[in-house]
């Protein structure tokens, strides 16, 4: 099938899914669906409005129209199979108890019809956020749509209630980790049993918060399986995701290919909530934000520069989120997270100055409240920046980064009892997030309750094995607790992924190797600082004392290098390095044993030239003949009294 009929029902589906979300109060799903709507280039969306006019025009019946995208999506021309690494080593072929799409019909409803007039009053009432009126304007209303959108307002006036009652206990032992929402265990039994995609996708929700997590995402496969384009399963879906194992083996239970945009879009959205993306998710944005697809999506955007900061590549990501205010400047999604670049490399004067721009745009988002806590953090105005975090975490108690940025700053004024209090919402939010097992650590070793902390440095570890800092802080761990052999071990795993020109880590080696008077893997590990440094152009001052330890070393050990000790002590001394005073001693005695070893070497080379001389002046006294035996036997025994 060619490309112009697959980009004809990618438009006619996301209008499909815009209108289908806003009658039924997803307003979270019909934002997305719009804004990838008007991403989509303009002569595409005019060519489908053409397509779909000459359509009516010549009154041909509007066929029922399946969600499948189109045969397309299967097709395998290149431009049109993307596949994540996680999926390299796993078939592409569907799973056998995967779900079939069900045919989505583009006429309403015969039931929903009925019930028109009711349901507009109903949504006008959620868009006014009166969801306590919605169940009673459609009392009378029998079909799924409107049994929908009662039982959703429903769970959000019992979800509003459940946290008005939990706020109560702010700032007190007896408030629970989360709000308790007594009524959902009700509102499950009126859902349980329904087969509408809609309804499944209330069903998934109530088994999630019921922690019964492999029954929701079945609903929510389901649910995408009878309407793949409501965004709202698939942001369900990858709240139940663990790690990126539980995603690729989830993968062939979905309904729909992996080339499908859907797919690779809920990849990107999981991969980055697990915060384990990879170049190659940088590549699957880059072709979904291709002329094929969606060259205009700010979310998109948003995704790739998320995936850059998450790969520690601010740079790249603080020019992409530079790209998205160029054509959104009030654009608030995901700006927390352009806040914590802006924190990391210390770029005080732009950060304050988002800060001020969001705060006269909306002042109540949990996202600029995180910005301004950010703002004022980096001015180390600590007090300041965990009111603002606590906000954030009022205006929503999910807000993960909220919780955890929060703990940070209870870490810098060294209180760590409430930074353990808020590290343990943020894990109960959350628990994939290393973060916040990783500010767990820090807390406890303040406390110098170094059991503890190791138990979350090991979980933070197990969630991000290639991080440079988890394994150093446990190393470091390991050796406040006198166990230096798996310090030494943890150190060597922070080496692996770390900076080439990284010297902490070295000297921390160099260290612990001392300590178990392991004098040559030290002295190792010294050299390597020193070179680096050399390597680099950096001061003396940077590697001075690993400079005196090697030479020191040299001087000690038989047949030392002298040479590479003189050379390293120079160095020093004719800095302006805290250890001068000590270099030039040092290389005093550095020059001493030069000339000690030269002097050896000279004596050892002038009783060989004089034994070479009277040797040969000997021979020459010989006489021409005689005994041969004779004259042998005294020349050895010549030669055994000159060695004598």
């Amino acid at each position: 099938m060619d490309q112009t009929h697959s980009d004809t029902d990618v438009i006619q589906d996301l209008r499909d899914a815009i209108r289908e979300c806003s009658n039924r109060g997803l307003l979270a799903a019909t934002k997305w669906a719009s804004e990838l709507l008007l991403a989509v280039p303009a002569p595409k969306r005019r060519a489908q409005l053409s397509k779909q006019t000459s359509t009516f025009s010549t009154s041909t019946p509007v066929k029922n129209r399946s969600p499948h995208l189109s045969m397309s999506f299967v097709d395998q021309s290149p431009n049109l199979t993307p596949i994540l690494p996680q999926l390299s080593s796993q078939p592409s072929a569907r799973h056998p108890h995967a779900p079939s799409l069900v045919s989505f019909h583009h006429e309403p409803n015969e039931l929903d019809i009925q019930d028109e007039d009711a349901l507009t009053s109903a949504r006008i009432c959620f868009e006014a956020k009166e969801f306590s009126r919605v169940s009673a304007l459609v009392a009378e209303c029998v079909g799924p749509a409107a049994k929908f959108m009662s039982i959703y307002s429903r769970f959000l006036v019992s979800e509003h209630s459940a946290n008005l009652e939990w706020h109560k206990y702010d700032d007190t032992r007896r408030q629970p980790f989360e709000p308790m929402n007594t009524a959902i265990q009700e509102l499950l039994q009126e859902v349980v049993n329904e087969t509408d995609s809609w309804l499944l996708l209330l069903k998934a929700i109530f088994l999630s918060r019921l922690s019964r997590r492999e029954e929701a995402v079945e609903s929510a496969i389901l649910s995408i399986a009878g309407f793949p384009w409501n965004w709202s399963s698939w942001v369900l879906l990858t709240s139940c995701i663990k790690d990126s194992e539980e995603l690729t083996a989830l993968l062939p239970l979905l309904p729909l290919p992996l080339s499908h945009p859907l797919v690779q879009m809920f990849q990107l959205k999981t991969l980055n909530e697990l915060q384990t993306t990879s170049d190659n998710e940088i590549s699957i944005c880059d072709r979904l934000l291709g002329y094929e697809w969606f060259p205009g999506s700010l979310w998109l955007m948003t995704q790739r520069a998320t995936a850059w900061y998450h790969l520690h590549d601010f740079a790249a990501a603080e020019a992409q989120f530079d790209r998205i205010l160029q054509l959104d400047p009030h654009r608030i999604d995901d700006i927390d997270v352009l806040s914590n670049i802006l924190y990391v490399t210390n770029n005080r004067l732009k950060l304050t100055r988002l800060a001020n721009d969001f705060l006269a745009v909306d002042k109540d988002r949990p996202e600029v409240c995180c910005l301004v806590g950010n703002h004022y953090s980096l001015r180390a105005e600590h007090v300041k920046a965990i009111k603002y975090f606590r906000r954030a975490t009022q205006l929503d108690r999910t807000y993960l980064s909220a919780w955890t940025l929060m703990g940070h700053e209870y870490v810098e004024i060294k209180n760590s009892h409430a930074a353990i209090e808020a590290y343990r919402r943020a894990v109960n939010v959350n628990r994939k997030d290393y973060r916040a097992w990783y500010g767990l650590g820090q807390a406890y070793e303040l406390l110098n309750m170094h059991e503890y902390a190791l138990h979350y440095y090991q979980y933070a570890t197990a969630l991000r094995p290639y991080d440079v800092r988890l394994w150093q802080a446990q190393g470091m761990c390991y050796e406040e607790m006198g166990r230096l052999r798996e310090a030494v071990e943890c150190l060597k795993r922070a080496l692996i992924p770390a900076d080439p020109h990284e010297i902490t880590i070295n000297l921390l080696l160099a260290k612990i190797h001392r300590d178990l008077d392991e004098h040559a893997e030290a002295i190792a590990y010294h050299r390597r600082v020193v070179e680096v440094c050399q390597a680099d152009l950096r001061p003396v001052q940077d590697y001075a004392k690993s400079s005196l330890e090697v030479a020191a070393y040299q001087l000690k050990i038989p047949d030392g290098d002298l040479l590479l000790a003189q050379d390293y002590l120079e160095r020093v001394a004719s800095s302006n390095a805290e250890d001068v005073v000590r270099a030039q001693e040092m290389l005093k005695a550095v020059n001493l044993a030069m000339q000690a070893k030269l002097s050896s070497a000279a004596t050892t080379a002038g009783l060989s030239d004089a034994a070479q001389a009277m040797y040969e002046g000997e021979a020459q006294e010989l006489p021409p003949s005689g005994d041969a035996g004779t004259n042998g036997s005294q020349d050895g025994n010549e030669r055994e009294e000159k060695k004598i």
